[in-house]
């Protein structure tokens, strides 16, 4: 064993023994020297002397054990001992699969990317679909072939928002995996985001905010029968029809958001006729000469579990919504800001009306001067501190900032980094 490899502890010890073990060899070498010299320098030299001084053979051991080797007898010889390996580490080779896994868990998207490089082996393990089960990449330009590989590797929760997305084109894909989609405000052809939702039979969380919506994607959303937060704020060119079959299907939404749609009357009355009785938070604002007082009556008699109410922008609405309003006992957050036929004395009654208030938006409404004095008359309300809804969006406005790139709540484990 070299002293390189031993503690240093060990080394002073190791020497001693040795020079001991050197000088005890130097005196048996001269005193047998000394002995056949004094032999061989007589005359004679008997043979014994001769044996006498020259080393022994050694002769192997003979055992025999048991009756049974009374005729057979054993040798038993000794095997050089083998020197021990050195383990100073061990090779990425040698770790398992999973393992391996849980190490690539913890490294961020662009490093992911590089090591694939780095064999085979690696690059299969790289594109399991257990590592990219969260991505965000928000950010990235001509999205196409990401998003295509994406899709395939069984992506669940995907976040990329204010992207270019061109055609896309599967093969052999039945479903896609995804559960929570943000395509808010994105560039994207109507046949590819067919492509994309024609494949969904697992949404809860989507987001198609600001995007051209054909038929066949509201029939196919109608497959999604365990959405919870829908958002087509902004959505155009799909039919009345076509929407009231969608929110007669998915019965669990709990979150919609339907604002600034182009909708005519027709799309309205699809709204407030079949949405699901188990809302708790409608953004229906921005239809001025379209939703009416009977539209609001309807409305309350389905959801009467509803929490956050958005109805602004609605002009054809005055005071006397408040009486039908009254029946949502659950009623937390209500925002009529712009719907200028409801005059500010009616505004001071909502405290007492509805106890469970506790934000209020009426920008439009009331001046600057003029929210002091409505303050004070309902002291326990918060008024004008939300100016854009939060209903079903992915990521509210007015929580958005450089380090929050949330999606429901949640941030993605993946994200891309410019």
């Amino acid at each position: 064993m070299p002293h390189d490899s031993l503690p240093l502890q060990e080394l002073p010890c190791l020497s001693l023994q040795g020079s001991m073990l050197s000088q005890s060899n130097r005196l048996n070498k001269r005193k047998s020297r000394s002995c056949l010299s004094e032999g061989l320098d007589t005359e004679c030299t008997p043979a014994e002397l001769v044996q006498q001084c020259s080393p022994r053979h050694k002769h192997p051991r003979l055992i025999s054990k048991g009756k049974e080797n009374d005729e057979i007898q054993f040798v038993l010889a000794r095997r050089p001992r083998r020197k021990k390996e050195s383990t100073s580490g061990i090779s990425w080779d040698q770790l398992p699969d999973e393992l391996l896994l849980q190490i690539f868990f913890c490294l961020p998207l662009q490093n992911l990317l590089r090591i694939s490089v780095v064999c085979k082996r690696w690059k299969r393990l790289v594109f399991d679909e257990a590592l990219w089960h969260s991505v965000d990449l928000e950010g990235l330009t001509h999205m196409g072939p990401a998003l295509q590989q994406l899709l395939r590797l069984g992506v669940r929760r995907l976040r990329c928002p204010r992207s270019f997305v061109e055609e896309l084109h599967f093969l052999n894909i039945v479903s896609l995996q995804l559960v929570q989609l943000d395509l808010s405000s994105s560039i994207i052809p109507t046949s590819a985001l067919e492509t994309i939702i024609c494949h969904c039979t697992q949404l809860e969380y989507l987001s198609l905010e600001g995007l051209q919506i054909s038929d066949t994607i509201i029939s196919s959303l109608v497959k999604n029968t365990n959405l919870l937060h829908l958002n087509l704020s902004g959505c155009s060119s799909f039919s009345a029809s076509t929407l009231a079959v969608l929110l007669k299907s998915c019965s669990r939404i709990e979150q919609l958001n339907i604002s600034w749609c182009d909708f005519s009357n027709d799309h309205v009355k699809s709204v407030v006729n079949n949405v699901s009785s188990n809302i708790t938070h409608l953004n229906f604002s921005g239809y001025r000469e379209s939703l009416t007082l009977e539209d609001v009556k309807v409305l309350v008699e389905r959801c009467p579990q509803i929490q956050t109410l958005d109805l602004s922008d609605s002009t054809l609405l005055m005071a006397d919504c408040f009486s039908v309003l009254k029946q949502l006992k659950n009623l937390q957050h209500l925002s009529l800001s712009r719907c200028y036929h409801i005059h500010l004395a009616a505004l001071t009654d909502l405290g007492t009306m509805f106890p469970a208030l506790c934000l209020l938006d009426v920008f439009g409404l009331v001046q600057d001067s003029q929210l002091p004095s409505l303050k004070k008359e309902m002291p326990n309300v918060t008024i004008n501190c939300r100016p854009f809804s939060s209903v079903a969006r992915p990521t509210p406005a007015n929580r958005l900032t450089n380090s929050d790139r949330a999606m429901w709540n949640r941030k993605c484990r993946l994200r891309f980094r410019l």
